[in-house]
């Protein structure tokens, strides 16, 4: 049996997560042009992985086995309107797990742990960021009782020469 271990991200952690950040940059990518510039980490990535790590509203864990990093969550506690009063709802806007250990719970110890995190912090509601098209991630947030709100279109004008 695999033991997974998941804990919050560390500034050790940062090179490997910047690896495995490109990898989600490139998966993502091949989806949709757009993801890189309109929704992914701003660069400086290190920078932005540090200051997501200082946030006390983002939750940027790890998880591992046997001591080995191989995939990453990035879930932040967001305002909902005003109409709803004071409430926040938690936002998981990345989760990347090595693709050759995507059969062995890493991803959904990560998102436990990730919700674990925010209902500690009296979050009741939670959202998902999932590319159109991305049938696994899609697949992976509805077995855990995640439902599509909604969708967001784009559309890019061409270049007239």
């Amino acid at each position: 049996m695999i033991n997974v271990t998941v804990r919050p991200a560390a500034s050790e952690d940062v090179p490997y997560l910047l690896e495995l950040y490109r990898e989600a940059l490139a998966e993502q990518v091949e989806l949709r042009e757009a993801w890189g510039v309109a929704e992914g980490l701003a660069e400086p990535l290190d920078t932005t992985i540090a200051e997501l790590m200082a946030d006390a509203d983002s939750f940027f864990l790890v998880g591992e086995v046997d001591g080995v990093t191989f995939g990453f969550i990035w879930g932040r506690i967001e305002r909902l309107l005003p109409q709803a009063g004071d409430e926040r709802i938690g936002v998981v806007r990345l989760v990347y797990v090595d693709p050759a250990m995507r059969a062995v719970g890493i991803g959904e110890a990560l998102l436990e742990a990730v919700l674990v995190s925010m209902r500690a912090k009296g979050i009741r509601r939670f959202d998902a960021i999932v590319s159109p098209g991305h049938r696994l991630a899609k697949n992976f947030f509805e077995s855990a009782g995640f439902s599509a709100r909604r969708i967001t279109m784009y559309h890019r004008d061409e270049d007239q020469a």
